[in-house]
């Protein structure tokens, strides 16, 4: 068996062309990786179910969104402009972290083609992110016992300040935020661990903290399942970051994440996080970084 990778058509709904949220990066990235020679197996999401949403987000909440119901300032402070699309696209998006996420258990590894949306909130949406798939997730696996530690290593250049909220009260949830200091959200949230970045911060310091982090955290939590928050966003060129990493950089990152984890027989579930370059078609090669690193490691580990 092929990586498993997890993609909906959904995940890329009509979307205003203008817009700086680049929603077609779902499809181009997955256009990339079907026009390349990656083997992969790739796997459709169910739309997640409102009773496993609820495990992280107000049910109120949840219908406002879904009804197109959000009032003028949650509207503002999410930037997406409503729509049934979009609303169905999101519960679907959640849905694929969710396979990502048990198909990891499965095998190993997993990619979804979307997810690592940390900035949504209990009762209001933030920063592009309406459903926080990170905290679903990791709720919905504890309650359910297949797992007994979940750790989410969260390295998009933006704080995880909704996750962190959201899981403050689980001990068994490890947060992890890996973020420019400078950068957004203004107020920030208190993960379990909060490596805050300067501004500028190139290849080499970013990997040996990368490096560094994993190396002491695996070995004090020892979960069973890694949730990768692998945000593009940390890239010299990204409209929306402040770090100063390469293509190379990035490389690198992923594959000391993935290694760490299954050289200690830990599952990792790779979601793609933010990225924000205005030329979209170099976007989603940059996005497919990911999926390229798991490949290589999948093949090493010689995963099934």
């Amino acid at each position: 068996m092929p990586l498993p990778l997890v993609y909906h058509d959904d995940y890329s709904p009509p979307f205003p062309a203008e817009h700086r949220f680049p929603m077609e990066k779902f499809r181009l990235l997955h256009e990339h990786l079907r026009g390349t020679a990656l083997a992969a197996d790739y796997h459709a999401p169910e739309l997640c179910p409102r009773d496993i949403l609820a495990l992280a987000h107000a049910p109120a909440y949840i219908e406002r969104y879904l009804s197109g119901e959000l009032p003028r300032e949650e509207q503002r402070r999410l930037g997406l402009p409503w729509s049934a699309a979009l609303a169905r696209r999101t519960v679907r998006a959640v849905g694929g972290s969710l396979l990502t996420a048990e198909l990891a258990l499965a095998h190993g590894l997993a990619c979804n083609l979307a997810g690592g949306t940390h900035h949504a909130h209990y009762d209001h949406p933030s920063g592009f992110c309406i459903f926080n798939d990170l905290a679903v997730i990791a709720r919905y696996l504890l309650a359910s016992g297949r797992v007994h530690r979940v750790l989410i290593f969260d390295c998009d250049v933006h704080q995880g300040d909704g996750t962190a909220r959201l899981l403050e009260d689980c001990r068994d949830a490890v947060t992890v935020s890996l973020h420019c200091e400078r950068n957004f959200p203004a107020s920030k949230a208190h993960s379990d661990w909060d490596i805050a970045l300067a501004a500028g911060m190139g290849d080499a310091e970013y990997l040996q903290t990368v490096d560094e982090l994993l190396n002491y955290l695996l070995t004090i939590y020892q979960p069973d399942l890694v949730l990768y928050d692998a945000g593009v966003d940390v890239h010299k060129n990204d409209a929306l970051g402040l770090l100063e990493l390469s293509d190379a950089g990035i490389a690198a990152r992923d594959l000391t994440v993935l290694r760490h984890c299954l050289g200690r027989d830990i599952p990792v579930a790779g979601l793609i996080g933010g990225g924000y370059d205005r030329d979209r078609q170099v976007l989603a090669r940059r996005h497919a970084i990911l999926q390229h690193s798991a490949a290589q490691v999948w093949e090493e580990f010689g995963l099934r």
